[in-house]
């Protein structure tokens, strides 16, 4: 392994001092010779940057005069960021003092990683997964993600099923630690998905320029998750639906993406009208809103976003059966039991 190089821990903040508050100590108390610790803010209108000058004075601050979103927050704070690797790391993630080791010494290991995530277990209950990418994020052939510990709204508790180190589809935003060199080459987040699935879009491009991502469960982290949008806020259905329908657009071979397109519109309609007869006519809303968003995306705001750099990379982690029919029809809740994988 290379003699400690250099890695940034690069904290996104939006109105999140109580998150700063309770989490910041644990990364200050990471174990590792050579990293920095970088709050980025975007634009907040909490007390977030005067608690850290008061504080923490010796913690750089990137400041923003408006909310740049996940992905043009880290975009423009990383041009100002120079480190071997970054990790990008939300706001309300504890992690333990020896995080950054094992991460470090997977991506040394081996030039063609690019990316990788701990696992990820929820604050509330130490013994289960959390939503935001679990041990390691998938994705089926209809462009639904899912991961390692998690299927849907569906957590499974750690017991080390997924301890394994392996190569994964995505790797999670709320913990991702990557090559710096890598994530200026595939030109970064996309920043007109602003939140929700840019790091997907962005481990897709990574893997289709040929490098890997892994999950690293020698480590874990234990998020809050929904400190900006909690699951089932309408902006976040809109944001997701939207998004994902983007990265399709842009990431899927021509031979794929007619076909896979077109499927993605009946089950999209499907799950829309599900919500409305269910009662929930935001949901109902937020769908429809993100189709004609997508349509818009496709006809005027193509330009705008960051396509691949090239696709001749092998895609890990994806699941080339419906994800869908397997959890809802087939009433399959544990990730292993899609994948015929064993616990």
């Amino acid at each position: 392994m290379r003699i400690e190089p250099k890695i940034a821990i690069v904290i996104l903040n939006w109105n999140g001092q109580k998150h700063l508050e309770l989490f910041l100590p644990s990364v200050i108390a990471t174990q590792y010779s050579n990293f920095e610790i970088i709050v980025a803010d975007n634009g907040s209108s909490d007390d977030s940057v005067s608690f850290l000058e008061k504080h923490y004075p010796d913690i750089r601050i990137i400041r923003f005069t408006q909310n740049y979103g996940f992905a043009k927050g880290y975009n423009e704070a990383l041009k100002l960021v120079e480190a071997d690797y970054y990790v990008l790391l939300n706001s309300d993630v504890e992690v333990t003092p020896e995080w950054l080791v094992p991460q470090a010494a997977l991506l040394e290991s081996n030039s063609s990683i690019a990316a990788c995530q701990p696992k990820i277990l929820s604050y509330a209950n130490k013994k289960m997964f959390e939503y935001a990418g679990a041990a390691g994020g998938w994705l089926d052939k209809y462009g639904y993600p899912f991961a390692k510990g998690r299927v849907f709204d569906i957590c499974e508790e750690d017991k080390g099923q997924y301890d394994q180190s392996e190569p994964i589809f995505w790797a999670s935003g709320a913990a991702l630690f990557i090559r710096s060199s890598v994530f200026h080459e595939v030109k970064g987040f996309d920043e007109y998905f602003f939140a929700h699935q840019e790091e997907i879009d962005m481990c897709w491009r990574i893997q289709l320029a040929g490098y890997q991502i892994y999950s690293c469960p020698a480590v874990s982290v234990f998020h809050v998750g929904g400190g900006t949008l909690p699951r089932g806020n309408t902006l976040k259905t809109y944001l997701n639906f939207r998004n994902n329908r983007i990265m399709l657009s842009k990431n899927l071979p021509i031979s794929k993406k007619l076909w896979i397109t077109s499927a993605r519109n009946i089950l999209d309609g499907v799950s829309a009208w599900k919500g409305l007869l269910s009662g929930d006519g935001g949901y109902f809303l937020a769908i429809l809103r993100a189709e004609l968003s997508f349509i818009k995306w496709w006809l005027f705001y193509k330009r705008k976003s960051v396509f691949p750099v090239k696709k001749t990379g092998s895609l890990a982690g994806y699941y080339q059966k419906n994800m869908t029919w397997q959890h809802f029809v087939k009433k399959k809740t544990r990730f292993y039991e899609i994948v015929n994988k064993t616990n």
